[in-house]
């Protein structure tokens, strides 16, 4: 073999070699190389509870010039909510189908002067009460109506699926035709005042203010022993512990530092009992 030869193959043996430990340095290289850290997600933000009010219910809820939700039973909500540590929305909801978006899932809670009662429970978890309400009558001022019976011959306005319809309908027959039912208390009250019904039952926080503010419709009230006591609450779905828990907390801590008594009396003029 010639010296040139040699020379050559040398030359191309060094090359590869080369070009081999230059191969591995690189695989080393890269393998050695740190995997980059992946940043930690950030805080998931708190979620807005949605609240399920209908706002025809005035001084509990109703809308202001503005289209905002107002009222005593909002007041009260956002003051729990404050002590609760959770933040919440309020959308106007019917009444007919408040419940049935509470049990969908739509709304977590609602508060719409909704009275505890046996039959909700059943399908829906309350807080502690928070107000005291009862049915009242409302007539025309020359309406010889003394007392709840004398309702019986009358053609009656209720609010469709509230206690005072249950009221009426237990009392004159749920199916009788002298029942007129309404999608608010105050439409009913409008009716009366028309003249299309004798007689309006309904809660009394609500039939009180309705007739404060409209002095002229010729009003009175007539009060009976015989109804019962109620007790309005805070409504979460059923098995929601967790919520219902600091909803009640919340609750208890504005009784005791005395903002559910400011809140009241903004509202109804005296402190609450």
């Amino acid at each position: 073999m010639s010296g040139i030869a040699i020379n050559r193959r040398f030359t191309l043996t060094a090359a590869a070699l080369l070009v081999g430990l230059a191969l591995v340095g690189c695989g080393k290289q890269e393998a050695a190389a740190p995997a980059a850290a992946s940043a930690p997600p950030p805080p998931a933000a708190a979620r807005v509870l949605v609240v399920g009010t209908d706002a025809a219910y005035a001084p509990f809820e109703s809308q202001n010039e503005k289209g905002e939700v107002v009222g005593f039973d909002i007041d009260v909500v956002k003051a729990v909510a404050q002590k609760a540590g959770i933040e919440v929305k309020f959308v106007n909801t019917p009444w007919e189908g408040i419940f049935n978006s509470l049990d969908q899932g739509d709304r977590d809670l609602l508060v719409s002067s909704i009275t505890i009662t046996d039959e909700r429970r059943q399908t829906m978890d309350f807080s502690q009460p928070y107000f005291e309400a009862r049915q009242l009558i409302a007539v025309k001022s020359d309406s010889p109506v003394a007392k709840f019976d004398d309702i019986k011959t009358l053609k009656v306005g209720v609010q469709n699926g509230t206690t005072g319809d249950e009221v009426v309908g237990k009392l004159l027959g749920k199916s009788n035709t002298a029942i007129k039912r309404f999608e608010s208390t105050p439409l009913a009250l409008k009716e009366l005042e028309a003249g299309g019904v004798q007689a309006v039952v309904a809660d009394n926080g609500v039939v009180a203010h309705y007739l404060a503010n409209n002095a002229g419709g010729g009003f009175k009230t007539v009060s009976d022993t015989n109804f019962p006591s109620e007790q309005y609450g805070i409504a979460v779905k059923k098995g929601n512990a967790e919520l219902l828990a600091k909803i009640d907390k919340g609750l208890a801590d504005i009784k005791a530092d005395g903002t559910y008594a400011k809140i009241y009396a903004s509202h109804f003029g005296a402190a609450s009992k």
